[in-house]
């Protein structure tokens, strides 16, 4: 399954080019890397396509079986993408069914909004239209980081493509847009909703922005969104802001005064050898794309050497291996006839509770053996101050699973 073709300014790295205008055409003459991940994304997508039309349009069961054992032959797939993918259906089916009467139901559309992206163009996963309610959802594979689709620049993107293309058919129905970004295997279904008027008004808005990285003027802006750019590694612009770090060598704190200063002269003592709190939060927020950044030096380096190139001053090693079996039942065999005890060679150990749960069953797991299973507070993590999940307080820790009667 190819890769598919993406615009220069394609809807999905929308989140990056509004920001950093200068990524699109940096990124142009870099090779485009593929990935294991990227590849059972792709596969993923096509079970999850191919179940929805098969639920929404004409297929007759001989082919809907044909064409799924025939995705399920490739090396990538796994049971859990089955799973996943009828997660997605039903969440579908939910959608189709909110509708008054039955809705059009489209997958992977091919949309533009050219209008507003200079050769602007994308795939809409699914698009739902019924009433005045246009709805857009996108599946991702994924488990890295939930994507939220509150708004989310690839879906409005996808919105205002399919607003065009059913516009001949629709008219001026539609009235309000909904826009979805389903995560199964985070456990992340996110929705957002906005009127055409609102949708079309934010599409004028990044239109300066959009010509701006097309023409190749734009700036370089570093962030988080450089974790996808294929850049990230040679980007002159994040090695500035990462090597700024040193700056906090000659920072001194909020209340540094005379009088402190001249009691460092007598005593060699000074507060400012310490970092204060505030900087300590700055640094974490700042150290955290450092080391992302470093990461990602280490990916090129590696790929230069493996494919030829020098990195001056670095090599590849062989890592680290574990010793092995070529035949393992061969040598526990062989084991057990030089007069070792069966019960010596192997291991007898209960499965663990995720695998009795999915042997049982979620239902059946709860109503058997749902009284013995009890899930203790985390170790404390920490977080930058946006993070959704609730603050970790150590006295609410100590209080946790027990009655509040008790």
């Amino acid at each position: 399954m190819p890769p598919e073709k993406h615009a220069l300014l394609s809807a999905s790295s929308a989140s990056r080019w509004l920001v950093c205008t200068a990524a699109p055409r940096f990124e142009e003459g870099l090779p485009e890397n593929t990935s294991e991940y990227a590849e059972e994304g792709r596969l993923a997508h096509a079970i999850g396509e191919l179940k929805v039309t098969k639920k929404c349009t004409p297929m007759s069961s001989r082919t809907y079986t044909t064409r799924l054992n025939k995705l399920k032959k490739n090396p990538l797939y796994t049971p859990e993408m089955d799973k996943t993918t009828d997660l997605y259906l039903e969440h579908i089916t939910e959608q189709v069914m909110g509708y008054d009467s039955a809705p059009t139901v489209a997958v992977e559309v091919k949309v533009e909004f050219s209008d507003y992206v200079p050769e602007g163009f994308g795939t809409c996963d699914c698009c739902i239209i019924g009433g005045d309610l246009l709805s857009i959802v996108d599946y991702k594979h994924g488990k890295g980081v939930p994507v939220s689709a509150v708004g989310n620049p690839q879906m409005r993107l996808y919105a205002l493509g399919a607003l065009k293309r059913y516009a001949p058919v629709f008219g001026d129905t539609i009235k309000r847009v909904r826009m979805t970004i389903d995560q199964p295997r985070l456990d992340s279904y996110t929705t957002d909703e906005i009127t055409v008027e609102e949708l079309r008004s934010w599409g004028e808005s990044i239109k300066p922005i959009a010509q701006k990285a097309f023409s190749g003027l734009g700036e370089f802006v570093p962030g988080d969104h450089c974790r996808f750019c294929r850049g990230k590694a040679q980007c002159r612009a994040r090695a500035n802001v990462n090597t700024a770090l040193e700056d906090f060598k000659d920072c001194v704190p909020l209340g540094w005064s005379p009088a402190m200063q001249a009691d460092f002269d007598t005593t060699g003592f000074r507060p400012s050898n310490a970092l204060t709190d505030a900087e300590i939060g700055d640094l974490l927020e700042r150290g955290k794309l450092l080391v992302q950044w470093y990461k990602d030096l280490e990916a090129y380096a590696t790929e230069a050497l493996l494919a030829g190139k020098e990195i001056p001053g670095w090599k590849l090693v062989a890592g680290r291996s574990n010793r092995a079996f070529t035949d393992q039942d061969a040598a526990i065999q062989a084991v057990i006839a030089a007069g070792y005890d069966e019960a010596l060679v192997y291991d007898r150990k209960p499965k663990t509770l995720s695998e009795l749960e999915k042997l049982m069953g979620k239902a059946e797991f709860a109503e058997k053996i749902g009284g013995y299973v009890i899930k203790p507070p985390g170790k404390p993590t920490l977080a930058p101050a946006s993070d959704k999940r609730e603050a970790y307080t150590p006295a609410a820790a100590d209080f946790a699973g027990v009655a509040a009667d008790a």
